[in-house]
């Protein structure tokens, strides 16, 4: 009997991020990083280097944050489709970066206490061996931000989204955030860095004596990777805990809306269901109301509004003023 209305009022909810090269190098980069590990905390162990041995330990915070990436990429794609969520596993990506922010607090507080403790009982280095142990960890660091870096730039969804509607359709491409991939991203770029930092406190205590500069670089490493960690954490808890759009964007949807005929709006509600994806509620009071699909024509050029609900008030007798 409606058959044609449900078909055309029913749309979908999955706002995940689905980047299956991503997840596949991902993978790549999670054995090249474990076996890196494994050589850079042997050699830093063997050979004497805070820096090396810092290193090859914060590596192996990292292999368990790419675990947790390509366990949220996974999880996303399974349950993409399913009920599970109000709006899909739009934010299991989300939470995957976020945990893994965490893990890089952990290591930038792990290398500034252990290199504190070798400024005060400063360990003999074997350099030669420190050094290439370092250029190697460099290198492979430096393939896998290369990998991650690529597969960043080829992020999409899987699935196209359509508003209530199906009148227009808004491309959501422009602003694909996979957070999950950033936060790996940023793993390697600190594996990368710590392996410069380690080189050039090897070279320095080498051929100039310098010992102190091993653990010193063991500490400038572990403030950057907790800026890093501070900024990856402060980009991503506000997406879980639905933070809504930005007042000016929210100021432009009630003016388009008020600007037709006598509306008012009444009531709206922005907030996340995804990283870059928006729904809304939306009550208008108008004494002239429409059907729910004009006042969403209305928003047509808002598109980051991913998910639009409206709720219309017919407004009776003289004095009747919508509050807000």
């Amino acid at each position: 009997m409606h058959t044609e209305t449900l078909s055309r009022l029913k749309h979908g909810h999955d706002f995940a991020v689905i980047n299956k090269k991503g997840e596949r190098r991902t993978k790549i980069v999670l054995i090249l990083t474990f076996l890196t590990m494994a050589l850079e905390i042997v050699a830093g162990t063997v050979f004497g280097s805070m820096a090396l041995l810092a290193d090859g330990w914060h590596m192996g915070t990292h292999v368990a944050a790419f675990m947790i990436t390509l366990f949220a990429y996974r999880y996303s794609r399974v349950h993409a489709n399913d009920q599970t969520f109000a709006f899909s596993a739009g934010k299991v990506g989300v939470l995957g970066g976020f945990a893994s922010s965490v893990a890089l607090g952990v290591v930038a507080l792990m290398m500034l206490v252990e290199s504190a403790e070798r400024l005060l009982h400063p360990h003999l280095i074997r350099f030669d061996e420190a050094i290439a142990v370092a250029a190697f960890g460099l290198a492979i660091n430096l393939l896998c931000a290369l990998l991650l870096k690529e597969s960043h730039h080829h992020a999409h969804h899987d699935h196209d989204h359509h508003h209530h509607d199906h009148d227009h359709d808004h491309d959501h491409g422009h602003d694909h955030h996979d957070h999950n991939l950033k936060a790996a991203y940023l793993h390697v770029l600190a594996d990368a860095l710590t392996s410069v930092f380690a080189i050039i406190a090897l070279l320095a205590g080498k051929y100039y004596g310098w010992m102190w500069l091993d653990p010193v670089m063991g500490v400038v490493g572990g403030l950057v990777i907790a800026k890093w960690s501070y900024s990856l954490m402060k980009e991503t808890s506000p997406v879980l805990l639905d933070e809504s759009i930005d007042l000016n964007y929210k100021t432009a949807i009630i003016n388009a809306l008020e600007n037709d005929a006598d509306n008012r709006v009444a009531d709206l509600h922005i907030w996340r269901v995804g990283p870059s994806h928006f729904a809304v509620i939306v009550s208008v009071v108008s004494h002239t109301p429409q059907a729910p699909e004009h006042y969403k024509e209305l928003l047509q050029g808002f598109h980051r509004l991913a998910h639009i609900t409206v709720e219309v008030n017919a407004c009776h007798g003289e004095g009747c003023v919508a509050v807000d």
